[in-house]
């Protein structure tokens, strides 16, 4: 069977590529130069199979589309252009007519709701230039309160099957949702689907937080806050929104918490003295362990996806640059040494990259160096891009950019590791801070 391929060749190439389909053999995406030119898919409107699912047979249509649109990867045709139209999903797919329009690959899908209010998805992929199905058709059930994560799993279906590598449609982001004037904005915990739909408050404005951070489950989330009169780290449970102060130094400021890969440890930094270090804690127990001790400030702590080491940030060579070392401590590598300086380094899900924030001439910009600190590529430039967090398969990395001047406000941006499809999450106020968290079970 000839199946529908994506072979993202260069995806970490220094310079953005282009994307040429081949129309002889396996469709493949190979990278030369300039611009990428997306493979084409039809999505005809989902069936409606019953009274009352109309609405939600085009609402998940649409979120389907959409997410794949927005990878900068997928071009929707049009259904003005369509020369077939589809009255049932049972129904062959007359594979001519969408050659015609040059769609490359279709999803074709049915919609019911039952009387309890249950959906039922029922969904298809094909290849058109090979006239064949890929892989087999899936239903999957839920909630109408969940229609758009059937949405998102339908997506990551597709996604998944073309392109080879690990869908990020159906996951949160948590963040800070900002609101009020420059100077005086009210800041609240906030948590959104990966597209900026679906928001929940998880605090209240009475106090300052900060430097939101997922769990590797997606259940629970890091931050400081000034609730006591002084940053401190807190541990929320995403649904009771329950909260507690972590025990992480006695009086002492911490901030720049972040999960340890098991989810039963964190590391953070602790102010000690005009400097910080960097410390360890069990979540459960309370136990901590102090693993740097230089004159310095280091902050910024992420770890390896096997646990086994930790990137962060340091001024003790003079200037704000990235380090590596074991995740028990011990002797540190400095890995940045491009020009500028360099921070809030975080590990790529993946395990190959360390994405960081760079500031230099006066600009700042998000980047990605392998582990090394070799290969370094800057994926965006702006007076105020900082704070990169990783989707869930390491192949696009959100950011917060602050717009200068008296009225200025952070929003969240998105970017591939390949520096294309820069774009803004569309949110009603401002916010800062992404953290991304993983796939939803």
């Amino acid at each position: 069977m000839r199946l529908l391929k994506i072979a993202f060749l260069a995806m970490l190439a220094a310079v953005p590529a282009t994307l040429s389909i081949a129309q002889s053999g396996p469709l493949q995406i190979e990278i030369t130069e300039g611009v990428v030119e997306p493979l084409t898919f039809a999505i005809p409107q989902f069936q409606a199979e019953n009274a009352g699912s109309d609405e939600l047979a085009r609402d998940i249509s649409r979120v389907i589309a959409s997410d794949l649109s927005g990878t900068g990867l997928f071009r929707e045709i049009p259904a003005g252009s369509f020369i077939a139209n589809r009255t049932t999903f049972a129904e062959p797919v007359r594979f001519p007519d969408w050659r015609a329009i040059n769609a490359q690959a279709m999803i074709t899908g049915a919609v019911g709701v039952d009387a309890q209010g249950r959906i039922t998805v029922k969904f298809r992929i094909y290849d058109i230039f090979s006239g064949a199905e890929l892989g087999q058709g899936q239903q999957l059930l839920g909630t109408r309160a969940g229609w758009r994560r059937m949405a998102h799993k339908v997506a990551d279906q597709v996604y998944a099957r073309i392109t080879g590598e690990a869908p990020y449609f159906d996951s949160r982001v948590v963040f800070v949702s900002e609101s009020g004037p420059k100077g005086n904005r009210r800041q609240r915990l906030a948590i959104m689907d990966y597209d900026g739909a679906n928001i929940q408050f998880l605090t209240d404005s009475s106090s300052i937080v900060l430097a939101p951070r997922f769990s590797p489950t997606g259940d629970r989330v890091l931050y400081t806050s000034y609730e006591t009169g002084f940053p401190q780290v807190f541990l929320l449970d995403v649904a009771s929104v329950g909260r507690r102060a972590l025990r992480t130094g006695d009086g002492l400021m911490s901030f720049a918490p972040r999960f340890a890969p098991n989810g039963s440890t964190a590391v953070y930094s602790l102010e000690q003295g005009g400097n910080s270090d960097l410390f360890r804690i069990d979540l459960n127990s309370g136990a901590r362990q102090q693993l740097t001790a230089a004159p310095s400030i280091e902050t910024a702590p992420s770890f390896s996806p096997d646990g086994r080491q930790i990137v962060f940030e340091s001024d003790r060579s003079g200037t704000q640059q990235i380090y590596v070392m074991p995740a028990d401590g011990g002797e540190a590598r400095r890995i940045s040494f491009g020009e500028g300086r360099y921070s809030t380094p975080v590990w790529s899900p993946r395990g190959d990259l360390i994405a960081f924030t760079k500031q230099t001439k006066g600009r700042f910009a998000i980047g990605v160096m392998r582990v090394d600190g070799s290969e370094e590529r800057l994926l965006s430039a702006s007076p105020l891009d900082e704070g990169p967090t990783w989707s869930p398969n390491g192949r696009v990395i959100m950011f917060t950019r602050e717009t200068l001047g008296e009225n200025g406000a952070p929003s969240i941006y998105s970017v591939d590791i390949t520096g294309r499809n820069l774009k803004r999450v569309e949110l009603p106020s401002a916010a800062s801070d992404p953290s991304w968290g993983p796939l939803q079970p």
